[in-house]
């Protein structure tokens, strides 16, 4: 029988590396759904519909390994607000949520709308400044030309956008709980959310 974890919050909270690690943890298999989104914005930069795009998109576009830049995040922010895209790539999650070895969810809109009866509900976040200084780190590591401010500036609008758009904004689900990462480390964060997956499962 399937487990489905659903993780979401906004941008830079954390909700990766927990879902990652949670996955592991528990040998579940995990899907960032937010990697669907940027896949079909790459897939507009390079002159595609995002209609399209989305309703043809395949496992293995997710690899691609320039899905990570600010450009390519942009692109999935504005492409996330087409209903049509949205609804071409629901039937994608739940599919992968119905596997029975058990799943980990994360992105938007997993305990809201992909899987509102998901055994486990998380909305992870953290103040917009702890989200951008981590983003800003994670850029200047990998060689990225950019400054606090602009990743500070970036956050605050994909979290206006997120929040306000009329298809699946990004609000935590009414039975989600609440983990601020704000003042966690890495693995505080991951104990702390094994620790509610444990407690359901037993």
């Amino acid at each position: 029988m399937s487990f489905v974890v659903a993780i979401d919050g906004p941008a830079a909270a954390g909700k990766g590396t927990i879902s990652k690690a949670v996955a592991a943890h528990f040998g579940f298999a995990h899907l960032d759904t937010g990697l669907l989104y940027r896949a079909v914005g790459a897939k507009v930069i390079a002159g595609a519909e995002p209609i399209v795009a989305a309703r043809a998109l395949d496992p293995v576009d997710l690899e691609n390994e320039r899905l990570r830049t600010p450009a390519v995040a942009q692109a999935a922010s504005e492409v996330a607000v087409i209903e049509e895209v949205r609804a071409a790539l629901v039937a994608f999650q739940r599919s992968f949520a119905a596997r029975a070895d058990g799943a980990v969810l994360d992105g938007r809109d997993i305990g809201t709308v992909i899987c509102p009866e998901a055994d486990v509900k998380l909305f992870v976040t953290a103040s917009a400044e702890c989200r951008a200084e981590r983003r800003f780190q994670e850029l200047s590591d990998k060689g990225t030309d950019t400054t606090f401010e602009t990743v500070l500036a970036d956050v605050k609008q994909r979290d206006a956008r997120d929040q306000s758009r009329a298809a699946s904004p990004l609000i935590p689900a009414d039975d989600a709980i609440l983990l601020d990462t704000s003042d966690l480390t890495a693995a505080e964060a991951v104990a702390a959310a094994i620790k509610v997956v444990e407690a359901a499962r037993s």
